[in-house]
């Protein structure tokens, strides 16, 4: 049982702070966020399992870590008002040609970043832009006026 209340714990508070970190810097890995994730997750294991290196401890943890998620999946499905809690909210960038400054603020992007990533999706000018919006995966999808 104490595996169980572990790797709940720490599933509870992985899910804050991926909140907390942000979609955009999370779509975006670096080298050295890819390192840390790795080192993150070796410190997840070592305080969820502690000196329990048992096949059982492993099943156990990661049964519970899978119900969980299938859990958080099923509430979002099931509760529309959760949804913003567990999976965050698509916020809009760019309306009619305009740079929203204060969701671009924060999001914690910049107007040169939203730049790029229209003119990596083909798109010259942000004033031809209908909309922008950062959807939950932390991707920036763009509607252009037509």
């Amino acid at each position: 049982m104490d595996l169980v209340l572990r790797a709940t714990f720490v599933f509870l508070l992985i899910l804050i702070v991926t909140r907390a970190v942000g979609r955009r810097e999370l779509s975006s890995l670096e080298p050295f966020d890819l390192i840390l994730l790795v080192v993150i997750g070796d410190l997840v294991q070592q305080g969820v399992t502690q000196s329990d290196y048992s096949l059982t401890g492993a099943t156990i943890v990661i049964v519970t870590l899978a119900a969980l998620t299938v859990l958080t999946a099923w509430l979002s499905f099931r509760f529309r008002r959760l949804r913003p809690v567990l999976e965050g909210e698509p916020v809009v960038l760019v309306a009619d040609g305009q740079i929203l400054e204060r969701a671009l603020k924060r999001e914690r992007i910049t107007a040169d970043e939203l730049g790029a990533e229209a003119r990596q999706q083909q798109i010259g000018s942000l004033r031809d832009v209908r909309f922008a919006v950062l959807e939950t995966s932390g991707k920036i999808s763009f509607v252009q006026s037509s």
